[in-house]
């Protein structure tokens, strides 16, 4: 049996890609995407009258970029039966309330092409500040994947808030301990499960079925097969085009490592905000990650607006953001 359909019987396999002709082909469950994915599918030809219909459409620069986005998710739920991540603009990491208010824009763009709320997850970065959002948001039925998550207390906390599902990045994980370690990083002794970013998600995994959450952990930002095999089992598994391709070539045996009914019940209080903020203080890597993943994709977003802003341009007009 091929890699990808054993994988796909105990975890939902996830594209990782805004490239909807690689979606077209793959055919997965859900799709995700990140302002860095839409930014590089805004570069290739074909898809180009997704930017031109935004930026014709729009009333703002602001406007045009949330229309983009929404643009590419329907398209590529054309081609997955289940649901599309949406990301909410980096820089509203911190505040609360405008995540709330961009997370409802985006799924009243979504409600006008004729698409339900049920078919959208609004991808939050994982802050103290973007879970508040995330709580608000599920209690008002409008389900979020929390990304960026770096730690078991960020995923806590998303568990806390009802999150949806989360999403734990193994590969950046990866990158950090094996820069940190330097010439003394051995990738023999670092793979699979003794890999620092499925050894993470291991964690997250036996924290929140302890805890009784029903908060879906989809694991993300693969390096290679092994980390993916190593995650087997994971509710989810987001995953890019050439590594469900590599999957799809490979007859190796495995069995998933990871399964609900042995996880042993835990009995967790909640934490507080300056119990979090510690936490993440005490985290070097992930305190470093989550603050790297929020920067690159803000310059990512303000990219893909100056894309819109010179398709505006070239129609002789100007928007005043």
């Amino acid at each position: 049996m091929k890699q990808v359909d054993k994988l796909s019987s105990f975890t939902t396999i996830v594209a990782d890609t805004g490239d909807i002709a690689s979606i077209a082909k793959i055919q997965p469950q859900d799709a995700t995407t990140n302002p860095s994915l839409i930014l590089k599918a805004a570069n290739v030809a074909d898809y180009q009258p997704l930017l031109n219909e935004a930026a014709l459409s729009a009333e703002s620069l602001e406007d045009a970029a949330d229309r983009v986005l929404v643009n590419f998710g329907s398209e590529i739920l054309k081609h997955v039966k289940g649901r599309v991540s949406t990301e909410v603009d980096a820089s509203l990491s911190f505040d609360t309330e405008k995540t709330v208010a961009k997370a409802r824009r985006i799924i009243a763009l979504y409600q006008e092409k004729g698409i339900g709320r049920g078919r959208v997850l609004i991808k939050i970065a994982a802050t103290w500040e973007g879970v508040q959002a995330a709580k608000v948001l599920e209690e008002e039925g409008i389900h979020c994947n929390l990304t960026l998550i770096f730690s078991a207390a960020q995923a806590e906390i998303a568990a806390n808030a009802k999150a949806t599902l989360i999403s734990p990045f193994v590969g950046r994980i990866y990158d950090w301990y094996k820069k940190k370690a330097g010439e003394s990083w051995v990738e023999s002794e670092n793979r699979g499960v003794n890999d620092p970013g499925v050894k993470s998600v291991t964690n997250i995994f036996h924290l929140l079925k302890g805890m009784g959450s029903e908060t879906q952990i989809m694991g993300a930002s693969f390096r290679n097969k092994d980390q993916i095999i190593a995650l087997a089992g994971c509710d989810l598994l987001t995953i890019s085009p050439a590594l469900i391709q590599e999957l799809s070539e490979s007859e190796e045996a495995f069995e998933p490592q990871l399964d609900k009914a042995k996880v042993q019940p835990l009995c967790r209080k909640q934490m507080t905000e300056s119990q979090w903020r510690l936490a993440m203080c005490e985290d070097e890597m992930a305190s470093f990650k989550l603050d790297e993943g929020i920067r690159a994709f803000m310059k990512d977003t303000m990219k893909l607006k100056e894309i819109l802003r010179s398709l505006e341009a070239a129609r002789g007009k100007a928007w005043a953001n």
